[in-house]
């Protein structure tokens, strides 16, 4: 049995950083990914944040395979054909040190698997990791699919994604629960630059980002988004699994009806499908968080829940928990103890990083959404009607036109479940 420092065991942002890290500090590293190569098996809507991708790879932007850096995010709510929408852009985000860039994953994670190799880390493909290996309760290694394929390490990193097999087996984790998890499908639709930067009013190269809520989804709790790539479009969405159950929904036909909405179609027309991929994504937060260590153990990423749907932050979320792994596993390990208390550290360390204060400081929301079934229904109606009245010119004063919103956005929702709903967010946010 070959024996290794640490033993990583998935390819995706989380795997990878973890591996790095890992083998910068000195380990004997290996990452085991089920995929052909990193990147085949992992789906997101793709954006890159600069700050914790930077905190892996310095400087990445300048050779790694990025699409456009994000100059503008935009928000919007649609009821039917209707849609409210608003956003933020700055220029300067096109420029050095960015904020962000669309990417696509299998581009990406490909070259984090490059710089993994150029840091000492061996990649083992094509290989799924079935358990781990123990000498009493101590963690010695992992067992794979293959023949003979028993691999022994001092620390083993869980970064499997939202599919936590290994973790559930470990006793770390508990089954994923269909309330705690999204199923998000995406196509990327081939389109040239010229016709990108014009729908999307960007000066060649830049990019930008559209969420979209309400009917998007059916409104169902969840989201639709539209990214831009150097030539091509990112178009998606995800829904909490459970209510795509009950609403009896397939994931492609939620994709299709948003895709037959007129301000979509527009974007899309003349486009042409490359490729479409679904996959699962975990958001149930801070409370579906699994135990993060044990002997010789720690778990990083999207295994760990590490996403923030509300931000729609996944990537740097899981850069940043699978650094801290790698240099914990490091740490312990050079010290001699990789015991539950040497794991510990790094619950610690990923508590007092902006993941999990983030996750915390939305614990309560997702329950606050899923008490209210109607909230994605109900106010996209208001705000379209609303903004309908208030742009129509047709001789109405504007004194009886105001009445007229509020009678209209009143008969919706009650004065009272209007005040419940905002001291119900403001309580889940507190």
């Amino acid at each position: 049995m070959e024996n290794f420092d640490v033993i990583v065991v998935g390819g995706g942002p989380a795997g990878l950083s973890a591996a790095i890290s890992a083998a910068k500090a000195g380990m004997k590293t290996v990452v085991i990914e089920r995929g052909d190569y990193p990147g085949t098996k992992n789906v997101m809507g793709g954006v890159l944040y600069t700050k914790a991708t930077e905190a892996v790879v310095p400087e990445f932007w300048k050779d790694a395979p990025l699409e456009r850096p994000v100059i503008e995010q935009r928000y919007g709510f649609l009821k039917g054909q209707e849609l409210i929408i608003g956003g933020y852009r700055d220029p300067a985000w096109a420029e050095p040190p960015y904020n962000a860039h669309t990417v696509l994953r299998v581009k990406f994670d490909r070259y984090l698997a490059e710089k993994a190799v150029e840091a000492g880390v061996m990649i083992i493909p094509e290989t799924v990791v079935e358990d781990l290996l123990y000498k009493g309760d101590q963690v010695v290694g992992v067992r794979t699919g293959r023949a003979e394929g028993d691999l022994g390490a001092k620390v083993v990193i869980l970064a499997e994604g939202a599919n936590n097999f290994v973790a559930r087996k470990a006793g770390l984790a508990n089954p994923l629960r269909p309330d705690a998890v999204a199923v998000a499908v995406k196509e990327i639709i081939a389109l040239p630059p010229e016709k990108i930067e014009d729908r999307f009013c960007l000066e060649a190269g830049q990019g930008a980002t559209i969420e979209l809520f309400g009917d998007s989804t059916d409104s169902m709790l969840g989201t639709a988004f539209v990214y831009t790539n150097k030539d091509s479009i990112s178009i998606g969405v995800g829904v909490i699994l459970e209510q795509l159950i009950e609403q009896k929904w397939t994931p492609n036909d939620l994709l299709e009806n948003l895709k037959a909405k007129p301000y979509i179609k527009r974007l899309l027309q003349g486009g042409e499908t490359k490729e479409y991929l679904a996959h699962l994504l975990p958001e149930g937060g801070y409370n579906a968080m699994p135990k993060l260590y044990r002997q010789g153990v720690l778990v990083a990423g999207d295994t760990a829940m590490f996403v923030n749907g509300i931000n729609r932050e996944g990537s740097n979320l899981a850069m940043t928990s699978g650094k801290i792994a790698g240099q914990v596993a490091a740490e312990a390990i050079k010290s001699g103890d990789t015991s539950a208390q040497g794991m510990s550290v790094y619950e610690t360390r990923v508590r007092d990083s902006f993941v999990v204060k983030d996750l915390y400081k939305y614990r309560n929301l997702n329950h606050f959404l899923e008490s209210k079934p109607d909230l994605f229904k109900v106010y996209p109606e208001i705000l379209a009607d609303s903004a309908r009245l208030f742009f129509t010119a047709d001789g109405v004063p504007k004194k009886d036109r105001f009445k007229e919103i509020m009678k209209n956005a009143f008969e919706k929702r009650s004065k009272g479940a209007i005040f419940k709903d905002i001291f119900g967010a403001w309580r889940a946010l507190k």
